[in-house]
C-alpha cells in the first residue's frame, strides 16, 4: 500500500484544523446572532404591523406575510458571512402574479432560503405538526397559512383561490418532509390540483446547499453554498382531464430531478 507524502498529510491536516475552526467561528456568531434577530423581530413586530394597518392599509395577513420575508432576509444577512447564497433566474418570477412554488426539501432551513425569492406574498402549504407549536400557531394562523393535513381539500383550493385573487403566491414543499439522503421523495398531488384546479402557473423551484448547513441530527452550522434556482412557469390552462394534476406531478418531479442532478455535477470539482 501507498503510503501518504508528509507534505500531502500535512496539508489534509492543515485544512482540517481550517474547516474545524471556521465550523466553530460561525456557530460563535450566527447562534448568538439569530437569537438576537429573533427577539429584536418580537420586539419591534406590533410597531411594524400596527404601522403597516393603519398607514399603509394593508391586510392583516399580508402584513405578517411581510414580516416573515422580512426575517428570512435578515437571516440570509446574518448568515452570509459563512453561506454563499445564490439566486438563479429569478427573472422567470413575476411580482404580482399569481401562481404555485414546488420546491424540493433538505432541510428546516428551506423555509427561511424562501427570502431569496423577488416576492413576499407566500402562503405556505404545510403540515399540520407546526400550528400545534405555540410560538408558531399565533404567527402562521395570523399570515393564514394552509393547514394541508388539517383541512378538507375544498376548504384548501377555496383558501388557495382567496390568496390568488389577492395576487398572492401559494408555496408547497410536495415532498411532505425533509429527505434524509438528499434524494427526492414521493411527491405529493395536493400543489398540482390546486394549479389545476384555479388554472394558475406552476413554477417550480429547486434549493441545494441546505443540507450541508446542517446535516440531519447534527447541532453545528457548517460554512456551504446554497442555491435556489426558479426552472421555466409551466401553464396550466391546456390540463384539463380528470387526471391532469397526476401527469403534471411526473412531469415536474422528473424536470426537478435533472436539473438538481445537473445542480450538482456543476458543484463537482
Amino acid at each position: 500500500m501507498k503510503q501518504e507524502s508528509y507534505p500531502h498529510k500535512k496539508a489534509r491536516l492543515g485544512s482540517r484544523w481550517k474547516d474545524c475552526f471556521a465550523v466553530l467561528v460561525m456557530n460563535l456568531w450566527c447562534y448568538p446572532a439569530l437569537i438576537l434577530w429573533t427577539l429584536t423581530g418580537m420586539v419591534l413586530f406590533p410597531f411594524i404591523f400596527g404601522l403597516c394597518l393603519v398607514f399603509l392599509r394593508m391586510p392583516a395577513d399580508r402584513v405578517m406575510r411581510l414580516f416573515v420575508w422580512i426575517y428570512g432576509r435578515g437571516w440570509v444577512v446574518l448568515m452570509s458571512p459563512f453561506v454563499r447564497f445564490k439566486r438563479e433566474h429569478m427573472e422567470r418570477i413575476v411580482p404580482g402574479q399569481p401562481c404555485v412554488f414546488v420546491v424540493n426539501h433538505l432541510s428546516f432551513f428551506d423555509t427561511y432560503c424562501m427570502a431569496l425569492l423577488p416576492v413576499y406574498d407566500i402562503t405556505f402549504a404545510v403540515r399540520s405538526w407546526p400550528f400545534k407549536m405555540f410560538w408558531y400557531s399565533a404567527f402562521m394562523r395570523l399570515a393564514r397559512y394552509l393547514d394541508v393535513e388539517g383541512s378538507t381539500w375544498e376548504e384548501t383550493l377555496g383558501n388557495s383561490r382567496s390568496t390568488f385573487a389577492a395576487g398572492g403566491t401559494v408555496l408547497f414543499f410536495p415532498e411532505g418532509h425533509r429527505s434524509r439522503d438528499g434524494e427526492l421523495q414521493r411527491f405529493y398531488t395536493g400543489a398540482f390540483k390546486i394549479a389545476v384546479a384555479a388554472q394558475v402557473p406552476l413554477v417550480p423551484l429547486c434549493i441545494e446547499g441546505t443540507d450541508h448547513l446542517l446535516p440531519p441530527g447534527r447541532k453545528l452550522f457548517r460554512p456551504c453554498t446554497i442555491r435556489l434556482r426558479a426552472l421555466e412557469p409551466i401553464p396550466t390552462g391546456t390540463y384539463s382531464a380528470t387526471d391532469a394534476h397526476i401527469v403534471l406531478r411526473k412531469q415536474v418531479k422528473a424536470r426537478i430531478a435533472r436539473t438538481l442532478a445537473a445542480m450538482r455535477a456543476e458543484n463537482t470539482p
